[in-house]
């Protein structure tokens, strides 16, 4: 059986020869055009690029700043806020309140009149209400108690050695007097002061 006759110049239809060459280069059809036989357009070369790293995941980008942590964000007067601890060592910073402060320098600064007494009575009176308040008492309170004990052993002494020690119950009032000097004015700044040469006898 053979074809029909084609129309001069009309290649369209006719099965190449198998011994015969491949097209040329530019035999195939270009972008835009269309041949009945000739192969699809190439893509279009003009199309961005994807973004870098892809595309979104689904829901989109986190919000600014990312996400919270689990749990959630810590409330206002957690670790390392003003009236709160430190997440390591439980050292407050700052003051909630005026209120807050005038107690804490009375823990540090009444020790030097009073002992153990004022800081007795910080504890006693705002402990419960604040924290930070305690947290100074408490140091306040452990140091003046230590240097309490220190200063009846070295009257003992003083005593006993007959008056040849008397100068002993001088330097832990010396003591004293610097460390609470130094612990109100770091009170002062909102800084827990940890006072040191103290037994921490209270918590």
């Amino acid at each position: 059986m053979t074809q029909p006759p084609h129309p001069p110049g009309d290649d369209s239809g006719a099965t190449p020869h198998p011994t015969s060459p491949p097209p040329g280069p530019g035999s195939y059809p270009t972008s835009g055009e269309t041949g009945g036989a000739g192969y699809p357009p190439p893509p279009p070369y003009d199309m961005p690029p994807p973004p870098p790293g892809g595309y979104p995941p689904p829901g989109g980008y986190p919000p600014p700043g990312g996400y919270p942590p689990p749990g959630g964000y810590p409330p206002p007067g957690a670790a390392g806020q003003p009236g709160g601890y430190y997440a390591g060592g439980g050292v407050p910073v700052g003051y909630a309140n005026n209120d807050e402060k005038t107690w804490a320098l009375l823990a540090h600064f009444g020790g030097i009149v009073l002992g153990f007494i004022a800081p007795l009575i910080a504890m006693l009176a705002k402990g419960n209400e604040s924290p930070t308040v305690r947290a100074h008492a408490v140091e306040a309170l452990n140091f003046q108690i230590t240097w309490a004990i220190a200063t009846v052993v070295a009257t003992v002494l003083a005593v006993c050695s007959f008056g040849i020690l008397f100068f002993l119950p001088f330097v832990t009032w010396i003591v004293i007097i610097i460390f609470s000097v130094i612990g109100g004015i770091r009170a002062n700044e909102g800084v827990l002061y940890r006072y040191p040469m103290t037994i921490r006898m209270v918590k």
